[in-house]
């Protein structure tokens, strides 16, 4: 199993990655641990994330989603429900409930 997840900063900058332990991961930025979460200041929130099978596919829906124009896009299709789109529901329990 593996996560996508987004984090918004205080600045309002987004961070798109996958884990396959989202609390962990989430307290690493938290931390500062992450060179690029780390420029984004203050507190760091989790916006998004979904559930996916595989680490395969969990990658391949993070370039995907890097490669939108618009962050907020990405959190609407990561949210959104769908056939594609299991997943979201727990997520939101884990990282954003």
């Amino acid at each position: 199993m593996a996560l996508v997840y987004i984090l918004r900063g205080a600045s309002g900058r987004y961070y798109f990655g996958w884990t396959d332990d989202l609390e962990r991961r989430i307290a690493e930025h938290q931390r500062g641990d992450n060179h690029t979460t780390r420029r984004f200041g203050g507190t760091i929130e989790p916006v998004a994330c979904r559930e996916l099978p595989s680490i395969a596919e969990a990658r391949k829906l993070e370039i995907a989603l890097k490669r939108k124009k618009n962050p907020k896009l990405a959190v609407f299709m990561l949210q959104s429900p769908g056939r594609r789109r299991r997943g979201w529901a727990t997520c939101k329990a884990r990282c954003c409930g």
